[in-house]
């Protein structure tokens, strides 16, 4: 017994150790699976549990675009845009969840999401209330930014183009968007229209002769 005892009490600071160490790697893999200045899932999550979304059915997928982020960024320094970015995530964090829906930060002051809708009256509803979201000032450092979005979004079920197709879709109707001057841009169809160079739009920056126009 008294053995035992010995041999339990040894034990647990081992153990303890070894729940610490997988909780911090847990929390490195986790880490790992995030943006590191908005906290979103990065495209690779991102991908994954879109896919779960679609094949739900009826859903909806956005491509968002914020509309004066480079002239913040480049008027009030990276620290004023990060300010913005870090706003924007946490507006569609909560806007995302409640459509049953998934959004990521692609990269610069570009995102996506996919969400579950219900008719196209009830995307219309939901792709408004983003616009309203994305239109709200954003302060920092007693400043009042206000940034609206260019909103792509694309309507597609299950038996729709994969979300590589989708995502292009809604980069053209995101362009769309940004033609009109921002707001939301509803695509018609959820099959890509324009020619594509590298798996993107043809004239979208990095893409050859790319302006830059709609990125």
């Amino acid at each position: 017994m008294s053995y035992t005892l010995t041999a339990v009490s040894a034990a647990l600071p081992v153990a303890a150790g070894w729940s610490l160490h997988s909780l911090r790697l847990r929390r490195r893999v986790e880490a790992a699976r995030r943006d590191p200045l908005t906290g979103l899932v990065t495209r690779d999550v991102f991908t994954e549990r879109a896919a779960r979304v679609l094949r739900k059915g009826q859903s909806a997928v956005y491509l968002i675009d914020l509309d004066r982020f480079k002239q913040i960024n480049d008027t009030h320094g990276h620290a004023a845009g990060d300010a913005v970015l870090r706003a924007t995530a946490k507006r569609l964090t909560h806007w995302a969840p409640t459509n049953a829906g998934i959004v990521a930060r692609f990269g610069g002051d570009e995102f996506a999401a996919v969400t579950r809708v219900l008719s196209r009256t009830d995307l219309i509803s939901q792709a408004d209330e983003l616009a309203r979201l994305l239109r709200a000032p954003v302060s920092f450092e007693g400043r009042q930014f206000v940034v609206g979005a260019s909103i792509g979004a694309v309507p597609c079920d299950s038996n729709g183009p994969d979300l590589s197709a989708l995502l292009r879709r809604a980069d053209e109707a995101m362009y769309g968007a940004k033609q009109n001057g921002g707001g939301r841009f509803l695509a018609d169809g959820p099959t890509p229209v324009h020619r594509t160079v590298n798996g993107r739009r043809a004239g979208r920056r990095g893409t050859a002769g790319g302006s830059g126009v709609a990125s």
